[in-house]
């Protein structure tokens, strides 16, 4: 019974990779602006976080409602590693979730992620991580990615910090917004993405293969709200991908 939990958690955090899920679970793609092309995906045994787009000035945004809830927005692409240099991408966060904790597994929660996944030569993995793999896949039909990198906020932990996964240390966290003292305002980020894989795997990355906004509150049973601006994947010559 773990060792099928963990493997649906590990196909949960990394479901960005995975083909189209049934129609009982995904809606149409949301055609507005830049968000074409990105769509909902719910995560198994989970209920689902609501995202919408809305004008925001001139600006399409997302705004993510989580009610002890983890799903996911997101997009399916496929971008070389020597593509790929830098993501812009901003949020703004109106509170934090009072008991969350991105590195217990039972509190891993926060109000605004951004997931990458990326493919790589899973004959790598460990022993243990290659049962977890099959049987995700066994179970839902669906491969997880090799690695799944998230930027978050946490409550607590430094930015700049790297969270293990407390559940498989396929997917990992980089820390880039920590504590209350930024909330509500629109925040701006620009991470060089190759570079952060390097840290928090301590390899080269593989292709890019699926990236996607999280809103999630389910593990602490509570709720969360976070608004995300466009995400822009920029190759190695400044040219948007």
């Amino acid at each position: 019974m773990k060792i099928r939990l963990l493997a649906l958690c590990l196909l949960a955090l990394g479901a960005c990779t995975s083909a189209p899920p049934p129609a009982s679970t995904a809606v149409e793609p949301v055609a507005v602006g830049p968000w074409a092309g990105w769509n909902d995906y719910a995560l198994p045994g989970k209920r689902s976080t609501v995202y919408r787009t809305q004008r925001d000035g001139p600006r399409f945004i997302v705004s993510a409602q989580a009610e002890s809830s983890a799903s996911m927005f997101r997009r399916q692409l496929r971008i070389d590693a020597a593509q790929l240099a830098r993501v812009q991408f901003s949020w703004r966060v109106a509170g934090l979730i009072e008991q969350a904790d991105l590195a217990e597994a039972d509190s891993s929660d926060s109000p605004v992620r951004l997931v990458f996944a990326f493919d790589g030569d899973h004959a790598r993995l460990s022993i243990r991580a290659r049962m977890l793999f099959e049987l995700a896949q066994a179970l839902t039909g669906e491969p997880p990615p090799y690695a799944t990198l998230m930027y978050a906020w946490d409550n607590r932990a430094a930015p700049g910090t790297v969270i293990v996964g407390p559940r498989t240390d396929r997917v990992r966290k980089i820390v880039v917004e920590t504590g209350a003292s930024r909330l509500g305002q629109w925040l701006q980020y620009e991470r060089d993405l190759a570079a952060d894989f390097r840290l928090a795997y301590g390899e080269e990355p593989g292709p890019l293969i699926g990236v996607a906004l999280m809103t999630d509150a389910d593990n602490t049973r509570s709720r969360a709200a976070g608004q995300y601006g466009e995400v822009r994947l920029i190759s190695r010559d400044g040219k948007a991908l």
